[in-house]
């Protein structure tokens, strides 16, 4: 029952932080850790390919991070936009607006730290 509900708040959170910037960093993330588990199986076998996807996974982990400021820096945007075209407005609009621009940045922020520990354990793995 409270994986359901972690699910359920999951998922409100990853459409409420906007669908295109969201799935762009869940899919970095993705690729970041396929890229990550991948360098580590060839890495006994071809050290070069377990070089090259470890840089990959270091690629994918900060272009996690750069989507996740861009969509945050985008939501600030349009919620002054709307703001602006208010006028006078609830203090309680404008903390809902900012916790909502900032939800993107802390998944790329989550998938930036994801990614590091798995190049870590990479390298620790090649040395």
């Amino acid at each position: 029952m409270k994986s359901i509900i972690l699910l359920s708040l999951a998922t409100n959170k990853f459409e409420e932080g906007g669908m295109l910037f969201m799935s762009l960093i869940l899919i970095c993330l993705m690729l970041s850790l396929v890229l990550t588990i991948r360098g580590i199986v060839v890495n006994k076998k071809n050290a070069q390919q377990s070089k090259k996807m470890l840089s990959l996974s270091i690629d994918a982990g900060l272009l996690g991070l750069t989507i996740g400021f861009l969509g945050s820096i985008t939501g600030l945007i349009e919620m002054f936009d709307v703001l602006q075209s208010m006028g006078e407005t609830d203090p309680a609009i404008f903390a809902s607006g900012l916790k909502v621009s900032l939800l993107t940045a802390t998944f790329g922020l989550f998938t930036f730290v994801v990614s590091r520990l798995g190049i870590l354990i990479l390298r620790w793995i090649r040395d």
